[in-house]
């Protein structure tokens, strides 16, 4: 658990949701004390314990009302049937691979999903809540709300109309339609709406892309950060490259953007955190009362203009539970933060019998091949060897 993390954890136990599970299975370091308020009242006594046990004893304090359950494995010893548990996985601060992983699981057992992270000043939401119904209560105007869709990913499906005093209200359901980490992180363009306007092209943020060619930079070393001369270069030219495929024009990845981003890959700025953490959380909380709008799909947060921008990416393909084959969602409890990973030599993984074992899988097939129920949509490249504690809750 980084702060990021912890933010999301403090405001949904405030928030009071019935319960909440911290999967961890990594110690506390030094580095933790320094960003972690959760990790405050402990101080160096803590070093070395596991770091979801730690945070645990604060955010039990913070809401006595609500159950914390801590989980100090590591997210690679549960099988899929692990996730069915909870109504929510929120996964911080991982390497992508690893949000492929659970997003996988997630999938399988039909429960909403976020990934979030945070780099300094930079940071990124993504959602995959699969389909989604939510309900806006409104003042009914003079034109009548029907049932259709109002753009790829959202869709009017129903409409109540109920008279308070001299108002008629509307009660209109949604449904908003996701697809996964893989696809939105990497494959996925821009929506129609952007790539037919420059000046929308232009408004779009460098993180964008630098995020993107940090995400495939990491697979392709092992899940390490740029480091050396070498690391810059190859990272410059895989942001461009990440930048194109967007078709966002080129003026707009500077080279003092890309410094910047650069400089702050690995840090963590406690505002930051709060911002990023606290919109999650929000969203956390709108999608359990389906009572708001949520994030579709991507937020991309600047902190180098306070901006916090959403962006539909999807890949032009069906979206919702048509995109992996999944079960309905059956009943559940609680919110479960996922996870620490720490672990060599990770293939690419499908589900099968309720354990992770390699399959050969190709991600641009609408299902998986046979036998495997649901595969991950993993990267059809070498393995990532995990050379240190991916952190996140």
């Amino acid at each position: 658990m980084r702060g990021l993390a912890n933010e999301v954890a403090k405001n949904l136990v405030l928030a009071g949701v019935g319960s909440i599970t911290l999967l961890d299975g990594s110690p506390v370091t030094e580095v933790d004390l320094g960003c972690q308020f959760l990790l405050s009242e402990g101080g160096a006594s803590l070093i070395g314990q596991n770091r979801a046990e730690a945070s645990s004893r604060t955010l039990r304090k913070l809401n006595p009302r609500v159950q914390v359950h801590v989980d100090a494995e590591n997210v690679t010893a549960k099988g899929p049937s692990y996730f069915a548990a909870y109504d929510i996985v929120i996964a911080t601060d991982l390497d992508p691979d690893s949000f492929n992983i659970i997003n996988t699981a997630t999938r399988i057992n039909g429960r909403p999903f976020y990934a979030a992270g945070t780099h300094g000043l930079y940071g990124f939401i993504f959602s995959d809540l699969i389909e989604h119904d939510y309900v806006i209560e409104r003042e009914a105007s003079n034109v009548a709300t029907t049932p259709k869709q109002e753009s790829r990913t959202r869709t009017i499906v129903d409409v109540k109309t109920k008279t308070q005093g001299s108002r008629s209200i509307e009660s209109v359901t949604k449904r908003e339609l996701y697809s996964t980490w893989y696809l939105a992180s990497d494959a996925a363009a821009l929506p129609t709406e952007y790539t037919t306007s420059r000046r929308r092209l232009k408004s779009v943020t460098p993180a964008l892309s630098c995020l993107r060619a940090l995400w495939e930079f990491k697979q392709m070393q092992g899940g390490r950060l740029p480091s050396n001369r070498d690391d810059l270069k190859l990272f410059t030219q895989i942001a461009t490259q990440k930048h194109k495929a967007l078709s966002l024009p080129s003026e707009t990845l500077r080279p003092e953007f890309l410094r910047s981003f650069l400089q702050n890959l690995g840090s963590e700025i406690a505002p930051v955190t709060a911002v990023l953490g606290g919109q999650l959380a929000q969203d956390v909380i709108n999608v359990l009362g389906q009572s708001q709008q949520p994030i579709q799909n991507t937020v991309i947060f600047d902190g180098t203009t306070m901006e916090a921008l959403m962006y539909p990416l999807h890949p032009d393909l069906d979206l919702g539970a048509s995109l992996l084959s999944v079960p309905s969602a059956g009943a559940a409890a609680g919110v479960g933060l996922a996870a620490g990973l720490a672990t060599n030599d990770v293939p690419m993984y499908s589900y099968a019998n309720d354990a992770m074992q390699p399959q050969p899988y190709d991600p641009r097939m609408q299902t998986p091949q046979a036998p495997v129920p649901a595969a991950a949509l993993a990267p059809l490249s070498e393995p990532a060897d995990y050379q240190h504690a991916s952190q996140g809750v």
